[in-house]
């Protein structure tokens, strides 16, 4: 939501990041110049290098601006912002190396300074957001910069926006007022009550309210509109989330049809490019990983056939993307006459039926005895799930996605398994790295559901970094 807050915020990331570049730059020409003793490719005076950076910052920003470092959206985010900077950073020098060779000028006096300028301008510039950002956290804690809001709905969309704007010296924001029943006002909430639309609306100049958020239309389309004027004539912030969450979960669009904006809503953002991208990254890690890990799956498949005796590896009927069934390889870990029908029925013909129904419920049992010594050695460290990396090289699954379901498992999903089988399902996921098997089964699905909803390819890359320590450590492992 863009207030006058969030803009006063942008232009000084905009002021400091060029303050920061002109500096990285001086830094990169003082330490090749004056601590390195090698001659030096071509004479470039001090002055004419700091003319050049005066120049070359500004360009950099024009990058960072495409890039969306400039908004909400990515500066809130300090793993994606970080990620971004560093691409800004190294398509910026790639431009001024072509541009100088393109004007035949040297801009450099040699060509560590253009390295060193790509690296110092790096870590200049994520020192320079963090501080930024505890400057700015420190100002909401004193109260300063503080966007006071008034949120008018009765969905289940008032009372997470409530939750997730709580934390003032974080968010920035501070809910003043709710128009709302009584029975919809979320716990706890310390600001002022309204039933009334009209006397909210005349409240909004006395409480300082700076933003309005509406979350459902009245049915009445003249107390929609007045609260409209009542922003505009105020100059405060308008805006209007739905409340339904498919309207603002995945790759949403606004278009123009008939002269009326509309809003074209797709189950996930993993679609065109970003669909290609994902899937030439998981060929490349896959192929690299497999190649590593090779001399570790050929030690597991001697190990099992000496302490496991029975097939190597085990087949299950899994589903995937659209739901299309396929073959999921695993080391088998469970005794080899198991494993061929669903669990629970077969924890009933070893009559366990406190089994089953623990299976029924959490879909995973504590201590299944249908597994052998060394396939919990294999659970516990997950090597049993090393051969679905040919599933991903198969193109059958994705290093990261939605647990790859039992067909029997669809109907627990409750009419969303569509929307989750919009994604591709993966070796591990949101839910894996957020307390895999320590999350009852809601929550596992709601993570899914997430994943699928707001995929992106910085959050792959987020799960696979702590998919590792989730791994080692064993954390919630069975």
């Amino acid at each position: 939501m863009p207030t006058k807050t969030a803009r006063s915020y942008s232009l000084s990331l905009i002021l400091a990041d060029f303050l920061i570049l002109v500096a990285a730059f001086s830094v990169a020409y003082i330490v090749r110049t004056q601590f390195d003793s090698r001659p030096l490719l071509v004479p470039v005076y001090a002055a004419d290098f700091f003319f050049s950076a005066l120049i070359i910052a500004p360009l950099w920003q024009i990058i960072f601006g495409v890039l969306g470092l400039y908004n909400s959206s990515v500066y809130t985010k300090r793993l994606t912002e970080i990620g971004h900077l560093f691409i800004g950073s190294f398509i910026g020098i790639l431009l001024v190396i072509g541009f100088a060779f393109a004007i035949d000028k040297p801009l450099f006096p040699a060509r560590l300074v253009a390295v060193y300028s790509f690296i110092s301008a790096f870590f200049l510039l994520v020192f320079g957001r963090e501080l930024m950002r505890q400057m700015r956290t420190y100002l909401f804690r004193l109260g300063i910069g503080i966007n006071k809001v008034l949120i008018i709905g009765e969905s289940e969309a008032t009372r997470d926006i409530v939750a997730s704007l709580n934390d003032t010296k974080r968010s920035g924001y501070q809910v003043v007022a709710i128009v709302c029943p009584k029975n919809m006002l979320p716990k706890n909430f310390r600001g002022e009550h309204f039933t009334s639309l009209a006397v909210a609306l005349k409240a909004v100049k006395s409480m300082g309210v700076t933003a309005i958020i509406q979350t459902n239309l009245y049915e009445a389309a003249e107390q929609n509109q007045n609260i409209l004027s009542i922003a505009q004539s105020n100059h405060i912030q308008y805006s209007f989330i739905p409340g339904e969450s498919e309207f603002y979960s995945g790759k949403n669009t606004i278009d123009i049809f008939l002269g009326y904006p509309v809003i074209n809503v797709h189950q996930t953002p993993l679609i065109g490019w970003g669909e290609f991208v994902k899937r030439i990254f998981d060929v490349i890690v896959t192929s690299i990983a497999i190649l590593i890990l090779s001399p570790l799956i050929l030690l597991i498949m001697l190990l099992q056939a000496i302490f496991n005796p029975g097939p190597i590896f085990y087949l299950s009927s899994r589903l995937t993307r659209y739901s299309y069934e396929f073959k999921l390889f695993k080391f088998r870990s469970m005794a080899s006459k198991y494993g061929k029908k669903d669990a629970a029925a077969e924890f009933r013909d070893m009559g366990r039926e406190d089994l089953a129904k623990e299976y029924e419920e959490h879909r995973k049992v504590m201590n299944d005895p249908r597994i052998t010594l060394f396939g919990r050695f294999l659970r516990a460290t997950s090597l049993d799930e090393l051969p679905q990396l040919f599933n991903v090289l198969n193109g059958d699954l994705s290093l990261v996605g939605p647990r790859p379901i039992l067909p029997q498992e669809l109907p627990l999903y409750r009419g969303r398994g569509a929307l989750l089988h919009s994604v591709k399902s993966g070796i591990t996921g949101l839910w894996q790295v957020s307390g895999r098997n320590n999350l009852r089964f809601e929550q596992r699905v709601e993570l899914e559901l997430y994943y699928a909803q707001n995929w992106s390819f910085w959050l792959d890359m987020k799960i696979l970094v702590k998919t590792l320590p989730t791994v080692l450590f064993k954390h919630g492992a069975r």
